[in-house]
């Protein structure tokens, strides 16, 4: 059984001895010290330029990946806040003899939901599908034959959590790891285990993969410090942080959400069919004079979007309680609004989003565009590095090598590394970067 004592664990990547709760800065706690970090990484800024659903939005009403993160992590702390206190009151040791408090678990849970997107390509969840099919059906493939097969698996599968996680622990393109505690860490992977063995379950854990094969001794280290239930600890799978459930909550409310108010605001959806779809989550506090005072669109629809995200928090916290012991054993194996009565109406949201939002023609086009583009970037850059590294270089790999590739290790780097990091090196890219440095390298724009 996992234990709190080693969940909310304050170590850091490469400590050898215990940090203590009571030794922390009173002012600034190390939770908040993760969070701080995260907002002020480059990979976090990074996120004002990147997809969360309607791409290249020249309108102020649409989310991008910062603003929807921003958002996730406040419910998050709300709901960190929450679950605390009821952890708390249960394990009444953590606050008199380790000295953790509500505001710990709000923390914990905020800084990770603020990092949880990071690793995320440009063009949304099609940036990818788009590097993983590069090399698997593109020319990509070629490497096949020169990488270890979980190498290759981390490539034809690119997951954005799994560069996330690089990103908080490794040196990387954007600069040095961000070296958050052990307990964020662990609230931010959702998916404990590696790309191979492929074993696909009904367990929420088993979804998609959270760590990249480059990055496995800190992934062990990190499996180390929280003790968390290995599934097989010889294929490196584990169950979840419990707190991982809540980051998953978090970004579960706000998409659910906020996809549909951005649709609604541009227009794409009627006003009445939002009501109709978000009654299940406010018909309790729904006020009729409250919503028709209201003269604008945008304040009807924030109206409708605070009551709607309260209610769900209210019914991820009940879930939480509800099934806890399963929670802090990892063998929760359903998202908690997937365990909710609430589950079908969540469900008739993004199966009605998918139809009228992600499969809109202004979203599918764009997310056309966005494949060839890194489609091509990628044939740019791995052509030149790996012509470089074998001494066949032509003027032209030189000259994309130092215009764009400078801060890419790669010369006398093993091809799984280099290509590992070429791929973050492009998933790191914002939406407008990846277009203005693919209409270069195609000669389309010279800046005068």
């Amino acid at each position: 059984m996992q234990n709190w004592e080693q969940l909310l664990s304050l170590n850091k990547l490469g400590d050898t001895q215990k940090r203590l709760r009571k030794e922390d800065n009173p002012s600034r706690s190390a939770f908040e010290v993760d969070y701080d970090r995260v907002v002020f990484s480059t990979a976090f800024r990074r996120l004002q330029d990147k997809t969360q659903v309607i791409p290249l939005s020249k309108t102020d009403f649409v989310h991008t990946r910062l603003t929807h993160s921003l958002e996730t992590s406040v419910v998050g702390r709300s709901l960190g806040r929450e679950i605390g206190l009821h952890i708390l009151e249960s394990n009444p040791h953590l606050q008199h003899q380790h000295h953790y408090n509500i505001a710990d678990f709000g923390g914990v849970i905020a800084a990770a939901c603020l990092a949880h997107d990071i690793g995320n390509p440009p063009f949304g969840h099609s940036g990818e599908k788009a590097i993983g099919e590069y090399f698997q059906h593109g020319n990509g493939i070629r490497f096949k034959d020169q990488l270890p097969a979980e190498i290759y698996q981390d490539l034809i599968d690119f997951e954005g959590n799994a560069n996330g996680f690089k990103l908080l622990v490794d040196q990387n393109t954007l600069g040095m790891p961000l070296r958050t505690t052990f307990a964020t860490l662990g609230a931010f992977m959702k998916y404990p285990k590696p790309s191979l063995p492929k074993k696909p379950s009904q367990h929420i854990a088993d979804k998609k993969f959270g760590f990249f094969t480059q990055q496995k001794k800190q992934f062990e280290e990190m499996i180390q410090h929280l003790g968390l239930t290995p599934i097989n600890a010889a294929e490196n799978r584990y169950y979840r942080h419990p707190l991982a459930y809540l980051v998953e909550a978090a970004d579960d409310i706000c998409y659910t959400i906020i996809d549909l108010e951005d649709a609604t605001n541009l227009g794409w959806i009627d006003e009445d069919k939002s009501i109709e779809l978000l009654n299940p989550f406010i018909k309790d506090k729904f006020d009729w004079k409250i919503y028709n005072d209201l003269s604008r669109k945008n304040e009807r629809l924030s109206y409708l979007r605070a009551l709607s995200i309260n209610g769900l928090i209210n019914e991820a916290k009940h879930q939480f309680i509800n099934n806890e012991e399963n929670i802090i054993s990892g063998k929760m194996s359903k998202p908690l609004l997937k365990a909710s009565s609430l589950s079908p109406a969540i469900d008739e949201i993004i199966d009605f989003s998918v139809k009228h939002i992600y499969q809109s023609r202004e979203v599918t086009q764009k997310e056309i565009a966005g494949y060839q583009i890194l489609n091509e970037l990628l044939d740019f850059f791995t052509n030149a590095i790996e012509r470089i590294n074998k001494g066949k270089a032509t003027n032209l790999d030189q000259l994309v090598a130092r215009s764009f590739l400078k801060d890419l290790n790669y010369e006398n780097e093993d091809t799984a590394d280099w290509l590992i990091n070429c791929c973050s090196f492009v998933a790191s890219l914002t939406d407008g970067e990846a277009v203005r440095i693919h209409r270069k390298l195609k000669g389309n724009h010279i800046e005068r």
